[in-house]
């Protein structure tokens, strides 16, 4: 068997737009071919269009951009990146599926299109969720000898552990019972820490189990994903409030709607912009004191999610 691939590292005079695309563009086709194939691998009565809907054409994947360069960063299995990069979008996509249903936020719009349930029905959406979910699992245990079984195990340990009670799963059984409910600022972090930073982070350190790093490496890109998750999330509340429906591709203002806790009602819209470049600055210290070399990848993809404007 020939030896992993390795991914290019990156060089002086990196472009964010460039790497992305080129990174994004396997992925799309990745996705494209594995997701419910219509021709290879199709879902019986109509669920493989749902979960392709879900799917395809849309969302920023800033996850599995997250792998990719968690992975370079690394020097690991080209590979093992792909597929983790892959299952985490389906996890993330499942979860959004899930979360737009009325059983939950009840919402019509998402990446610029209706839901899920709104397109194909309730219970089309909720069987979608689930395959998706499933779906996930599969990619990160290939049985043709391109990842080695330690790192399938590990992955998919990872990915469980961010997408369940302990992670994603968690933190939105936390945001549904807090509506309405004043939150401290240690419980908004730790709700946002499971529901949105947890399987951010996980995406990082799933990249980084593509290869080897030495062990404070890995704690440093632990940090690092612990900071960018909690950016993320404290940026999306702050959009909630500062951008229209158009431009976010998804109902803007519905937090305040459903009178939920966030960065932006407990700290105040300033406050917030300045918190989130106080994370953006925790997320690049962290990177500097991994000691890796090639993490141009990630120092960009944090500067992007922090000032970002949708």
């Amino acid at each position: 068997m020939n030896a992993p691939e390795k991914l290019p590292p990156t060089h002086i005079g990196f472009s964010l737009g460039a790497w992305s695309a080129q990174q994004l563009t396997a992925v799309e086709q990745a996705l494209s071919r594995w997701v419910a194939c219509p021709t290879d691998a199709p879902a019986p009565a109509g669920l493989g269009d749902a979960m392709r809907y879900a799917v395809l054409d849309g969302g920023k994947r800033l996850r599995p951009l997250l792998v990719m360069a968690a992975c370079e960063a690394v020097n690991g299995n080209a590979d093992a990146a792909l597929r983790s990069a892959c299952a985490v979008e389906l996890i993330h996509a499942y979860s959004l599926v899930h979360d737009d249903m009325p059983c939950m936020d009840n919402d019509v719009l998402r990446r610029g299109k209706p839901t899920v349930h709104v397109k194909f029905g309730q219970a089309q959406a909720l069987l979608a969720g689930d395959a998706l979910q499933a779906l996930a699992f599969e990619f990160l245990t290939p049985d043709d000898g391109s990842v080695d079984a330690a790192t399938q195990a590990r992955l998919c340990r990872m990915l469980a552990q961010a997408a369940g009670f302990q992670g994603m799963a968690g933190g939105q059984a936390i945001d549904l019972a807090s509506v309405g409910l004043p939150l401290t600022s240690a419980q908004l972090h730790e709700m946002h820490r499971l529901k949105t930073g947890a399987l951010l982070q996980a995406s990082v350190m799933m990249g980084a189990a593509c290869g080897a790093a030495p062990l404070a490496a890995q704690n440093a890109l632990c940090d690092y994903g612990a900071a960018v998750g909690l950016a993320f999330q404290v940026v999306d509340d702050i959009l909630d409030v500062t951008a229209d429906s158009a431009t976010l591709g998804k109902t803007a203002g519905k937090d305040a709607a459903q009178d939920k806790p966030t960065f932006v009602s407990l700290l105040g819209l300033q406050a917030s912009r300045d918190y989130a470049q106080q994370l953006l600055a925790q997320a690049l210290a962290s990177l500097e004191a991994s000691g890796l070399e090639n993490t141009e990848a990630l120092r960009a993809l944090a500067d992007m999610l922090v000032n970002r404007q949708h």
